[in-house]
């Protein structure tokens, strides 16, 4: 299950355990990609959760992507409505190191975790 408090609390009733899987990874790219940001962890403190997590979820994505994209349509990104999947947009890092200084995908992260909210609040 979801580490974020307030994913958690809406997947609680959840009975879509494959999206409930897809959230808990998503959790654990979510957290690599701030810590790096922030430099709380090294590219290369990141790169086994990296090299675990992106592979999972870019097989996975897949079978969400059409479901997420509606909610992902509806949020804002750097204070602009999301042009762009931003799930795509953090699975495409080919290493840790493509996080540093990379403010396009911070600016994303809510636009992306909000979309995750917003299709358990459906379920």
């Amino acid at each position: 299950m979801s580490f974020n408090p307030f994913s958690r609390f809406l997947g609680q009733w959840s009975q879509d355990r494959p999206f409930t899987e897809f959230v808990a990874y998503w959790d654990e790219l979510e957290a690599v990609v701030v810590r790096v940001y922030r430099q709380k962890m090294t590219p290369d403190e990141a790169r086994s959760t990296f090299e675990r997590v992106w592979p999972w979820l870019r097989q996975h994505y897949p079978a969400w992507e059409a479901e997420l994209r509606p909610f992902w349509q509806q949020t804002k990104a750097a204070g602009q409505p999301t042009q762009s999947d931003p799930f795509q947009l953090l699975l495409d890092f080919d290493q840790p190191e493509g996080i540093l200084d990379n403010w396009s995908a911070m600016q994303h992260l809510p636009a992306a975790r909000e979309a995750i909210n917003q299709y358990l609040r459906r379920a």
